[in-house]
C-alpha cells in the first residue's frame, strides 16, 4: 500500500522476493483480497498509483490528470504503452502461443473477429496473414461474423479478439464456431473471462486501464504485440515461401503508386 506504483510495475516473482515470501503466498493474498489472480491485483494497484506523487515531482506513470501538461500527457502515454508492450511480451504463454501458431499454419480457413476497437486489430492480423498466402477473413460486425462462423469446420480456426473477454456478440460467434468443430484462439486481457473458457488457445495481454480506456488506447497496442507474434510465428514456419510472398505483395503495391 505504501508503494503501489512499484508493485504495479513488478512481476509476482519480484514482489515475492522483496517481501521475502513465495509467489504462492502473493497469489493467495490477491485471491483473499477478492481478485481472481495477481494480474488483476496489479491492475488495481496501477489505478491506485495514478494519484501517487513520486519524490521530486509527479510521476509519469499512471492515469491522465486534467491538470497534466501536454508534455506530461505524452510522457504518460509513452510510458503506459511501452509498459504494456513489455509486460505482454514477458508474460505471454509460449506454450499457448505455439499451439495457436500450429493451428493457424495448418488451417484451411481462418476467421478473425473483433467488435469495436478490437476490429482494428482483427483487420491488422487479416492483412498480415493474407500477405503470406493464408485464407483469412476479418469480421467486425456480429451478424456477418456469425454467418461466416457457421460455415467453419474442424480444419478451420477462429481468432476472437476482446480486451475484456465478455462481449456477448463475440461469445455467441465463438459458440457457433465451436459447434462446427473449429479451433478457437482467444486474444484477451482477462484470464478466466468467458472468452478464455471457450477457447482452445488463450493469449493474454497485459494492458492497464486508464481514464481513456474507453478509447481503447493501451489495449490496442498490447493486442498488436500478440498479433505480430502470431504472424511472425506462422511466417517463419515457411520462411522462404513467406519472404517470397511478402516480396511479391510489396511489389504489387509499389506498382500502384503514382509515378513521378
Amino acid at each position: 500500500m505504501e508503494r503501489p506504483a512499484w508493485v504495479a510495475e513488478s512481476s509476482i516473482e519480484t514482489v515475492a522476493e522483496a517481501c521475502e515470501t513465495s509467489t504462492t503466498t502473493v497469489s493467495r493474498l490477491a485471491r483473499t483480497l477478492g481478485f481472481s489472480n495477481y494480474r488483476e491485483f496489479r491492475t488495481a494497484l496501477w489505478r491506485a498509483a495514478s494519484v501517487e506523487i513520486v519524490a521530486g515531482g509527479p510521476t509519469t506513470i499512471g492515469d491522465i490528470d486534467p491538470a497534466d501538461s501536454l508534455a506530461e500527457v505524452v510522457a504518460k502515454i509513452g510510458q503506459t504503452e511501452a509498459q504494456a508492450v513489455a509486460d505482454t511480451a514477458r508474460d505471454l504463454d509460449l506454450d499457448q502461443l505455439g499451439g495457436a501458431v500450429e493451428a493457424l499454419a495448418a488451417a484451411h480457413r481462418i476467421d478473425i473477429d473483433g467488435i469495436g476497437a478490437s476490429g482494428l486489430v482483427a483487420a491488422d492480423l487479416h492483412q498480415k496473414l493474407s500477405r503470406i498466402g493464408l485464407t483469412a477473413s476479418a469480421w467486425t460486425e456480429a451478424h456477418a461474423a456469425a454467418t461466416s462462423a457457421a460455415l467453419l469446420g474442424a480444419t478451420d480456426v477462429l481468432v476472437a479478439i476482446s480486451h475484456g473477454g465478455e462481449t456477448e456478440e463475440l461469445l455467441t460467434v465463438v459458440d457457433v464456431a465451436r459447434r462446427g468443430g473449429a479451433v478457437v484462439i482467444a486474444v484477451t486481457n482477462v484470464a478466466g473471462s468467458p472468452l478464455t473458457r471457450a477457447a482452445d488457445h488463450v493469449l493474454v495481454t497485459a494492458a492497464r486501464e486508464t481514464t481513456f480506456r474507453s478509447g481503447a488506447t493501451v489495449s490496442r497496442i498490447a493486442q498488436l504485440v500478440v498479433v505480430d507474434a502470431l504472424f511472425v510465428g506462422v511466417a517463419i514456419r515457411s520462411f522462404d515461401a513467406s519472404v517470397d510472398s511478402l516480396r511479391r505483395t510489396r511489389s504489387a503495391v509499389e506498382s500502384l503508386r503514382k509515378r513521378r
